[in-house]
């Protein structure tokens, strides 16, 4: 039995950069962790197109996982490129809200301007490991979910294979 499996790095690194190029964009980031999923299903469908043999739902967690590593990464690094569009985007959210509310809660405008957490060194990493650790999960999920969904075929394409092989070694002429 051949027990080869796929190189999964190419496939996580393809679908981590597109969750996580997806989840910095202001706006179209607020679902982040549907993109993460998104990224892991797209990685999982590379690597079953890419297989030679059937995979496991292991398989798609492990490329998941990866995907969710990668994402991370990308989406941490889109942050710091587009925090002040970001900061800016909040702000008139804020804005906006404190029309209809009355008092807003002591602290908001100060956090606003000072930019938060993430700018310090140790908020980016803070915030990369947090990202690493939530997207992973997800990433898992996607992995999964992507392995169900696009897997049957390699594991149809796998056995028509080795059935074909069979029947001809069984033939006499």
């Amino acid at each position: 039995m051949d027990n080869q499996r796929p190189e999964m790095f190419i496939p996580a690194l393809i679908g981590g950069a597109v969750a996580g190029i997806i989840s910095g964009i202001p706006v179209v980031g607020c679902f982040c962790c549907i993109w993460v999923i998104g990224g892991a299903i797209l990685a999982a469908y590379l690597l079953v197109k890419d297989s030679p043999v059937a995979l496991s739902s292991g398989d798609g967690a492990i490329v998941g996982v990866f995907t969710g590593i990668v994402a991370a990464v990308v989406y941490s690094i889109v942050n710091i490129l587009l925090k002040d569009l970001n900061r800016e985007f909040f702000q008139k959210l804020i804005e906006r809200v404190a029309e209809y509310i009355e008092e807003m809660p002591p602290g908001f405008e100060e956090m606003l301007e000072g930019g938060g957490i993430e700018t310090s060194v140790p908020g980016f990493f803070l915030g990369l490991v947090v990202s690493a650790i939530v997207f992973s999960a997800f990433g898992a999920l996607g992995g999964i979910i992507g392995i169900s969904l696009f897997g049957k075929k390699a594991a149809r394409k796998t056995k028509g294979v080795s059935d074909a092989s069979e029947n001809t070694g069984n033939r006499q002429p």
